[in-house]
């Protein structure tokens, strides 16, 4: 393949110099071409089979090779043929040689710069896969912009080899009768700048703009039909609805009443959605406790001799609803009819593009008129059907907090069904509160979404403090056991596993079961069956939130692909601006640095590229590696677990992923985040001052260790013989 690729090069390069040798160049010039427009005519008249192929073949090669002279070659091409067969003969060997260029430059090229820079062509890979044709057309009918490169730059591309020939073919179509039929009063040109005049220049300028003339056309012509079957109110109650109070519908119908716009907000349950009352902060309150039980534990390693942690139960979950208490007040309806927003409490539908029909608690239905409408009906957890899982009491990440409030004492003995971030932050806690965990993840490693390095030094802390791991196996049923086969144990229920490389069975008792697989979208009875939104996983979006009906939209878990509560605030700005604004201005969500955590211990957290990503994606990488054991804070602490990683582009600076393990990671990721999204590198993490001693000086060392692997050998050389130099 390489040698292939080079003989391609050099065939190119040596009819490069062949076409300057001979001077080629000249003739295919205006003086060249009115110098041999006599014997070429001549050539016509006595071989016109053999003169046209001879013009055809030549003019594939000059555009193959991207050689100057298409354009006098294509006044010639009329002034030798005419403009019927001229024009027959350029179109088809013009859009020969581009495809040859285009074919070229993917064969040669593709490969290197995909792998060099693909992170930085995502945009561009992505754009040209949606509407790579459109965007060539325009370009082809711009003849300012040279069609040579136009070739090679989208060869680089993922665009078919015959879509672009197609394409191709229609786009040069017009500016290539305009010049074959200028040939054919060749006599009467002195400059090729006469054809190419303003005039025409700015015709073509506003040929190229009349594709965007007729996309807006389509796109209207579209929505009018998406809405036919519809009738729209005259007026409008509001400007926007928004369904559901989790995190990005709070942060809509904020933006929204910000903006001065008449707002109502639709829950059905708890406003602050899961993160306030069953996710994010029950969770890391329960992690907390967790964490300083831990500490109590191993504090005579710090020096310190205390008693054993004993767990009050009902004290814990005391605790953990008067922190959601705290928190509450950001999120509560004082706070939101404060703002100007209308706050109902009731489930909503969505019965026509423009009206939500509100269903109170009591029965009692309102319907309101809306110019905008935002669905933001979060996701719940994902149940797997396993034989005997319904009958087993299992409980979720949602119903986890009841169950526990319900109890006198923790479970002795949790299984975990998942090895995501929700179980593995979960089996941990209750692992250092004193139960006895198994975690069963049918994948080969917990924390699949992270590298291998990553989740291995999570699971090593798993199993160091007495989690029993069941990675590769499969939940297969849930059953009761036979009476009185183990009278020490006090449950009836187990859970049976297989091994996915072996089949070798394990019965796992336990005293609560949590299945914690993921989540799925809140998807039905909000009237999108009816209305035909397209649904897969989440609600079907394009890049600015928007679903079939554009002035619906969907943010959050609804709309995925992420399911963090940062990520739903995230979406919540585009989804609210472009509801409000997006007949004046809309904005394409920004997905280029999304960063998340998992609050284990070690914790883990990353944006961008990780080293699986990269291969799967066929993008060149350097890594970096620090490990958090040669850090002074790290040490003084004694929890020196974990490391930075960051992966580079090869031979610069400029970051393409960041991962951390240990503790604190997720407080110390945001530096690189903040690098990524504003284009700096990791000589400025270098060159900023951090507080010693702090977790935080591990991005500047790992900055230091990529410096170090890049340091410049022969000016260090110099450096030293000049001090020797110095000293006598």
């Amino acid at each position: 393949m390489y040698m292939k690729r080079l003989l391609i090069l050099a065939a190119v390069a040596v009819a490069v110099a062949l076409f300057f040798f001979f001077g080629l160049h000249q003739r295919l010039s205006l003086a060249g071409l009115k110098e041999s427009i006599e014997p070429l005519l001549a050539w016509r008249e006595a071989a016109p089979l053999q003169a046209a192929a001879a013009f055809f073949v030549l003019y594939v090669l000059v555009t193959a090779c991207s050689l100057p002279g298409a354009t006098i070659l294509t006044l010639g091409a009329g002034a030798l043929f005419g403009t019927g067969w001229g024009l027959l003969l350029v179109s088809f060997a013009s859009t020969l040689g581009a495809t040859l260029a285009f074919w070229t430059s993917r064969y040669v090229l593709r490969d290197w710069v995909q792998q060099r820079f693909g992170a930085r062509l995502k945009t561009i890979n992505d754009g040209v896969e949606r509407e790579g044709a459109f965007y060539l057309f325009t370009l082809r009918l711009l003849p300012v912009f040279p069609f040579f490169l136009i070739n090679l730059l989208m060869g680089l591309t993922r665009m078919p080899a015959l879509q672009f020939y197609g394409v191709s073919q229609l786009g040069m179509l017009a500016g290539t009768a305009v010049f074959v039929n200028a040939g054919t009063q060749l006599a009467q040109i002195e400059r090729v700048q006469d054809i190419a005049s303003p005039t025409l220049l700015a015709s073509f300028a506003l040929l190229g703009v009349f594709p965007w003339i007729v996309k807006k056309v389509l796109g209207a012509y579209q929505s009018r039909k998406v809405y036919a079957r519809f009738t729209k109110p005259a007026q409008f109650e509001r400007n926007l609805v928004v369904i559901g109070g989790g995190a990005a519908g709070l942060v809509s119908a904020y933006i929204g009443a910000a903006v001065k716009a008449k707002v109502t907000l639709v829950e059905a349950h708890k406003l602050g959605g899961d993160c306030l009352n069953y996710g994010c902060v029950p969770s890391k309150t329960l992690i907390h406790s967790a964490r300083l039980a831990h500490a109590v534990k191993h504090a005579e390693t710090l020096g310190l001799q205390v008693l054993p942690a004993r767990v009050n139960l009902r004290a814990l979950m005391q605790r953990i609803q008067a922190v959601i208490q705290a928190i509450e007040p950001h999120d509560s309806v004082e706070r939101y009819t404060a703002l100007g927003v209308e706050m109902l409490a009731g489930h909503a539908r969505v019965v026509d593009p423009w009206t939500v029909e509100v269903t109170a608690a009591d029965g009692s239905q309102r319907r309101i008129t809306t110019r905008a409408i935002i669905i933001a009906a979060g996701a719940r957890p994902a149940v797997p059907n396993i034989p005997g899982l319904a009958e087993s009491g299992y409980v979720t990440s949602d119903t986890l907090w009841e169950a526990l409030a319900a109890r006198d004492a923790l479970p002795r003995r949790l299984a975990v069904l998942g090895g995501g971030p929700i179980g593995c932050e979960l089996a941990q806690s209750f692992a250092r509160l004193g139960c006895e965990v198994t975690l069963v993840e049918a994948g080969e490693r917990i924390m699949a979404r992270e590298d291998a390095d990553v989740a291995a030094v999570v699971a090593r802390a798993f199993v160091r403090e007495g989690t029993t791991l069941r990675t590769g196996h499969k939940a297969v049923r849930v059953e009761a056991k036979e009476p009185g086969s183990n009278a020490k144990d006090d449950t009836v229920q187990r859970v049976l596993v297989t091994a996915t490389s072996d089949g070798q069975e394990h019965h796992i008792p336990f005293d609560m079961l949590l299945c914690a697989v993921g989540r799925s979208a809140r998807l039905t009875g909000y009237g999108l069956e009816e209305l035909g939104i397209p649904v897969q996983k989440t609600v079907v979006t394009n890049e600015y939130l928007e679903t079939l009906y554009p002035n619906i939209y969907a943010a959050g878990d609804v709309a995925g692909p992420w399911q963090f509560t940062h990520t739903a605030s995230h979406q919540a700005w585009y989804a609210a601006v472009n509801a409000l604004f997006g007949g004046v201005k809309r904005f394409k969500v920004d997905a280029s640095c999304i960063p998340w955590a998992t609050f284990t211990a070690p914790e883990v957290a990353r944006v961008g590229l990780s080293e699986d990503d990269a291969k799967q994606q066929n993008i060149a990488i350097e890594v970096t590696r620090y490990a958090l054991d040669d850090l002074d804070r790290a040490i003084a602490d004694g929890d020196t677990q974990g490391f930075v990683k960051v992966l580079t582009a090869p031979g610069k600076d400029r970051i393409l992923g960041a991962a951390i393990v240990g503790t604190h990671a997720a407080e110390m990721l945001p530096e690189f985040v903040l690098a990524m999204k504003h284009g700096l590198g990791l000589n400025k993490i270098l060159g900023t001052i951090h507080v010693y001693p702090t977790f935080s000086e591990a991005a500047k060392y790992a900055a230091g260790d990529w410096k170090r692997a890049h340091a410049p050998q022969r000016l260090l050389a110099f450096s030293e013989r000049y001090h020797a130099w110095r000293r006598g």
